[in-house]
């Protein structure tokens, strides 16, 4: 939802939504009891359509070492600001570990985690592990920052290291 990117989660209210969709505010918490269901309902949104880094990671026609380096790429909205990650957006807002929300974008990180796993794993790497953890923390970090000071070319920093990281990894 483009008002939880532009505005935050927090900051957007039922109101605002309900005007937007547009729907009553009945009918929205109808379908929505609770403000957290709508952020989950959009965050599968998004990975249903295909618009996170997770579609990328699992693209088979695309080869591991670029879907890995894909990671640090980091688009701007049509507006021209950069936004950064949903799921650690999410996770920002909601910050107790028990909240639903943030529970689900735990589980996306996991996800991503897993995923790079693999395909550094399709790479050779000796031990995939320590390095996806590595590919994943610079990734997190590099659209951080890539929001945080608006520059969307912020991670071909992050990519460099990414790139040494893998060229010196030791293979099977």
């Amino acid at each position: 939802m483009r008002l939880f990117a532009t505005q935050g989660i927090a900051a957007t209210t039922m109101e605002d939504i309900a005007t937007a969709a547009p729907v009553s505010k009945r009918t929205l918490y109808a379908h929505f009891p609770a403000k957290e269901d709508l952020v989950i309902a959009q965050l599968n949104y998004l990975l249903d359509s295909g618009q996170t880094m997770l579609d990328t990671l699992a693209r088979p026609d695309v080869p591991p070492r670029d879907r890995l380096l894909a990671m640090f790429t980091t688009p701007s909205w049509p507006d021209g600001i950069v936004r950064g990650c949903p799921f650690l957006q999410a996770a920002t807002e909601h910050p107790d570990p028990s909240s639903p929300v943030h529970t689900f974008a735990r589980d996306k990180k996991r996800l991503m985690l897993t995923l790079v796993t693999q395909l550094v794993a399709d790479l050779g790497i000796a031990d995939p592990h320590p390095l996806a953890e590595q590919l994943v923390t610079l990734s997190d970090g590099a659209t951080t920052r890539a929001m945080v000071l608006n520059d969307p070319t912020y991670p071909r920093h992050a990519r460099a290291a990414a790139e040494l990281l893998l060229d010196h990894a030791p293979r099977t």
